[in-house]
Order: structure tokens, then sequence, then C-alpha cells
């Protein structure tokens, strides 16, 4: 009887010591301490450089800023919540204490803060008495509230039970190396562009079952962050029903068995971001401007002020001289003709038609966005570089929809580029992957079923000859569905040339007769489809890399241009990207900045800043849009049918009636 209250005593006194100044295990302090706050994106205060504007540079700093995202890895890295008990609430996140997140993973350091301290510490459960806890919770069904995830659920529910219910994270008294290594990796996946608030680390403390527990938390908040790591906190449809590649994360189960056999486990972790170079380039920047970035935004930004007309004089001259390397004597403060100039060009680089007013829109173009904005965009950036394929594919295509540009690239290297034409903002360009299979010459133009209700329909009760004006005809094609068809000739839609890579959306590459517009800098003209600025040249390159033996060169293919249709069937069918890229690192190395035509960017914080954060990873149901589109096209092909049975004599004369 004496023993077992000396054990009693020992560890009541045990527990005691074990808990921080002032605290008890039900003290509120601890147990109940509020979550951390949710990473919050800021908003955009103005309009981006769109394509072609300078590159955009980082400003010399002097003090690390606070942003968001540091707060949550400061976050991760804090306080761990005091000892549980078996009854008590599962433990707080972290509290938060003032440590930088470092650009890249660190080890712990033995004497760096609480979480290093527990990352050491000596557990009084037995490996036995935890595995006998985790039976315990596996029987009682206790894991469904510690993994809320089902599939997550069941792949740690058969993991445990294969390995005979031994913890994943804890040996000989103590957490592993590998668990070591993953929780010092969770407190840093700020460096990732993502949240360490969203990959709560347990407080492995306690007794035998709240170890158990934690083991399993750890398991769950892994398993998390491998997912978002791989293919990102959002599903891409929850952004825009346009925006859909068809990727899905790999089971949990292959996770787990990745996770707990891992020599290295950071360089495990690392393995499911995104290989692409692109991705790599964004992480550095991300790392630089988080710690580089001056605390005021404002440091080597011309300020705004009453607007300034060519010849006047004002305060900001020197500093706008020195911002756009526009050479002037010392102390003039003349709004001279080389200034203005300089102003014009910037704004035409924006495609705006500049009259030499340095109003405040002038101002934001000039200094760009701060060190705050490009963070936020360099993130929503990686983020979208999660939804993309793993493999891009030796050979592929990949458009950057609000650059305006396309490129070919080859064994990693690009073998041409040259300017498109996007989607407007109504009418966007999707985002999507397929591989290109046919290249066509001379195409006909198949009228997409939104044209012809958004636009041919209501004009035609304007313009009865529309149809017979461009050449449409009403006919029905090889799957018994009826089409209005502009057949091949210099006045096709699509130009001479097209490049087919079937997909949902039903969108291509084409040529296009009106050239004019990629005068333009900021090139969102189309209805989606993309229109290629040397579409002849991309024939010759696309068909040189994907077909065997001579192909025709440019040339050939000028030479073939008229009304006959010419179909060439890819024999190695490449694949095309369609991607937003609103920040990429160019070939010399700098960050560069693009619009966010779509509002994609905007949208991805929404979600992040919201409630929708908590599901945001799970795709919705199909959209209401697509069901609309859906219907519209068979309210289209019911008219057509009508046309085709009614009047094949001269099919606009059920038009005529239909709108007299």
């Amino acid at each position: 009887m004496r023993n077992r209250f000396e054990l009693l005593t020992g560890t009541i006194l045990a527990l005691t010591f074990a808990l921080p100044p002032g605290a008890s295990a039900q003290s509120p302090s601890v147990r109940q301490a509020p979550p951390p706050a949710p990473f919050q994106f800021g908003t955009r205060e103005h309009v981006l450089p769109p394509p072609n504007a300078a590159i955009i540079r980082r400003e010399p700093a002097h003090e690390t800023p606070r942003s968001p995202m540091r707060d949550s890895a400061r976050e991760a890295q804090a306080s761990v919540p005091a000892p549980e008990t078996p009854s008590a609430a599962p433990a707080a996140a972290p509290a938060p204490v003032p440590a930088p997140a470092p650009a890249a993973v660190a080890p712990p350091s033995a004497d760096k803060g609480p979480i290093n301290s527990m990352l050491d510490r000596v557990f009084g459960a037995s490996d036995a008495q935890i595995t006998e806890k985790l039976k315990e919770i596996a029987a009682a069904r206790r894991m469904d509230s510690l993994l809320p995830r089902e599939a997550d659920r069941k792949a740690a529910e058969a993991f445990y039970k294969a390995r005979n219910y031994a913890p994943i994270w804890i040996k000989d008294g103590g957490l592993t190396p590998r668990a070591k290594a993953a929780i010092t990796r969770l407190g840093n996946a700020g460096a990732d562009a993502l949240d360490p608030a969203e990959y709560p680390v347990p407080s492995f403390n306690g007794g035998a079952h709240e170890l158990a527990e934690d083991d399993i938390k750890l398991t769950s908040a892994l398993l998390h962050y491998a997912r978002h790591l791989q293919t990102g906190r959002i599903a891409p449809t929850r952004v825009s029903v346009e925006v859909d590649y068809g990727i899905k994360p790999p089971e949990p189960m292959d996770y787990l068995r990745r996770l707990a056999d891992a020599s290295d486990i950071d360089a495990t972790l690392e393995s499911f971001n995104p290989p692409h170079a692109g991705f790599k380039a964004l992480k550095k920047q991300l790392a630089a401007l988080k710690a580089n970035a001056s605390a005021d935004e404002d440091t080597g930004r011309i300020p705004n002020g009453p607007a300034v007309q060519p010849g006047q004089k004002d305060p900001r001259v020197p500093a706008l001289r020195a911002k756009l390397g526009v050479a002037g004597k010392d102390g003039d403060l003349t709004y001279d003709k080389a200034l203005v100039a300089a102003v014009n060009r910037v704004q035409a680089k924006a495609d705006i038609k500049g009259k030499g007013i340095l109003d405040d829109k002038a101002v934001a173009l000039i200094n760009g966005p701060k060190p705050s904005q490009m963070i936020h965009t360099i993130e929503a950036n990686m983020e979208r570089w999660r939804w993309l394929p793993r493999e891009l594919g030796r050979t592929y295509v990949m458009v950057n929809v609000p650059d305006f540009t396309l490129k070919v690239v080859k064994d990693n290297e690009i073998v041409w580029r040259t300017k498109i034409v996007s989607g407007k903002p109504e009418t966007p360009t999707p985002l999507t992957s397929a591989s290109m299979q046919t290249i066509v010459v001379n195409p006909s133009w198949y009228v997409p079923q939104s044209i012809i209700q958004n636009e041919l329909l209501p004009q035609y009760d304007r313009d009865p000859k529309i149809f017979e004006r461009m050449g449409l005809e009403v006919k029905r094609g090889p799957d018994g569905n009826i089409n209005v068809v502009q057949p091949p000739g210099a006045a096709n839609a699509l130009g001479h040339i097209k490049f087919n890579f079937p997909n949902k959306y039903q969108v291509y590459l084409h040529d296009t007769p009106e050239k004019r517009l990629f005068a333009h800098e900021r090139r969102a003209f189309s209805h989606g489809c993309m229109r290629v600025e040397d579409p002849t040249k991309f024939g010759e390159v696309m068909l040189s890399l994907a077909m065997a033996g001579p192909t025709p060169d440019s040339r050939t293919l000028l030479a073939m241009y008229g009304k006959e249709e010419k179909t060439y069937t890819l024999q190695q069918q490449p694949r095309v990207h369609l991607t937003y890229q609103t920040a990429y690192v160019d070939d010399a190395g700098k960050l560069v900045i693009r619009e966010d035509l779509y509002g994609f960017d905007q949208r991805i914080r929404t979600i992040l800043n919201s409630d929708e954060r908590k599901i945001a990873d799970v795709p919705p149901p199909l959209d209401k849009q697509r069901e609309a589109a859906l219907t519209t096209a068979k309210s289209n092909q019911e008219i057509l049918r009508r046309v085709e049975r009614g009047t094949a004599s001269n099919p606009l004369q059920f038009f005529e009636r239909l709108f007299r």
C-alpha cells in the first residue's frame, strides 16, 4: 500500500513540475488558448504592370517586415500547450514567439524556445504502454475525432494495425529523429507558401493515452501538409469552373508509407512540392522577399500627390528621375519633356495612352507592387503550380494567359516563343492540360454554342444578313449534332491554321485575320481560344518536333493556305499546358509581376481568408455556370434542328421568322 502511495505521489509531483509557472493541467490560459489567426492575404492597392512592364526590383531593406505568413510561421514555432489529462480538451495550437521564419528548413537547436525543449523531452510512458493505448483508441473508434478526413482516418487505422499499433513517431521514450525533423518542417511551412497554423503540432506531453493521441495527431498534420505540398490548399474548381487540370492527390496510405519509412523526412516532404524550375524559382524569391523586404514598404516609392502637368514643378521630381533613370540638373523640380516621355513609356507598356500627366494612376504604375503584394502574388502562383501535372512532358507547349505569351519547350530548353491573344475577363481562357493531336491547315470554324447563343442569334435580330455575310452555314456534323460552320478561307475566324488539343472546354490555338491586336500590350480580346501571332512558324516548329521524317517548313505551309482543308495527325502528341502565371522569374533571374487578369489571385486570397478555407481542398459540386452552358447547348441544338428540317433551301428564313 505504501509503495502505491509513493508511486502516486511521485507521479503527481512529476506532472506538477512539468507544467509552466502559474498553470495547471486545466489552466484556461494553456488548455483553452485561442488558435493562431489564419493567414491573411492583403488586397491589391493598385493596378499591377501588365506585360512588358519594367521588371519589378526589390528595394534596399533594413528590417524584416511582419507579414501574415511570417506571423503564421512564428505561431508554429511557438510555445507548446501544457500537459493534457485524459479528460481534457485537445491541445490548443501553439502560441506565438518572436522568431523569424527562415527561408529554408533549419535543423533544430537545443537552446532556442519551447518547441526544441519538447523535441528532446523524455516521456514518462513506455513504447509498450503507448501501443496499448493506440489499440484502445482504435477499438473505441476514437480516431474519428483525431483524423477528421475519412480517407486519412481509414488509411491511418490500416497503417497502425499493420504495425501492431506501434507508434510511428515515438520510440524508446522520446520522439524519433524523423518526428523531430517533421515537426521542424511543419513550423517552417510558410517557406512553402503554406500556413503553419493549418498543421498544428501536438504537445507530446502527459501519459500514455495523451502520447498515443499525439502520435495520431502528428500523423494527421503530416498527411494534411503532404497533400497541400503536392496538390495545393485549394481545389482548382473552387477558384473557377474554368480551371481543371484533372490532378488528384495520391492515396493517404502512399503518403504514410513514404513518411514512416523516410531516411530523410525533410527531403521526402520536399519531394511532394512541384519539381518544376518555375516553382523552385518562385520559392527562392519568396524567401528573399520575406527576409529582405523593408519594414517600411513606402521606402523608395514615389508618394501620391496633386496631378502634375508637363512643365510644372513638383518636389517629387528628383525621386521620379532616380526611379526612371532620367538625368537632370541637381535641385531641378521641373517635370520636363524627358520625364514626360519616360512616364508615357511606362503607361504605354500598360496599354494606356499617356497624356503626359503625372497622376496617382501613373505613380502606381511607376512604383509597381509593394513587397507584401508581391509576396501574396508569389504565394498564389505557387499554389497554382501545385495544380499542374508533375510531368509536363519532354516536349510541351506552355501558354501563360496573363503574360499573353506562348513558349515551346524541349528537354527543359525553350526552343521558340511568340505572343498570343487570350480570352477577355468575361470569356476567360480556361486553365487545363491536354495533348496536341492534330494541326489543321485551312480549318473550318465550328461556331461554339456560347457564341451562337450570346452573339449570333441576338445580332441576327438587328442584322438578318449576318450569317450570309460571315459565310456561315448550318449543317449536321459527323456526331449527329447541328453546327454553324464557317468554311475555310481568308476571312475564317481561325485564320489559315489551327492547333487541336481536345479538352472539355473546347478551346484551341489558332491563326487570326485580326493581326492588329498583337500591337497591344494587354491582349485580352478572344472568347477563350488563343490566337497566335506567328502561327505559320508555330506550325513548322510543332510539326518538326512531333512528326518523323521531313516536315513542312513555314514556306511550304504558306503555299498551302487557301480553301482546301488538310489535317496533320501528330505522332508524338506533345502536351499543351494553359497556365495563369501572374508572377514568374524570367530568363535573367528577375521577378516579373503581371496583372491579375481574371481575378484568380484575389479569389485565392478570398478563399484562404474565409471559413471556406476549412474545406477548400475538397472540389465543389458541379458549377451552375457549367450546367447553364450545357442547357444552352441543348437549346441551340433544338433551334438548329428545326432550321435543318424546315428551311433546307434557305436556313436563314427560320431566324427571320423567329425574330419578326
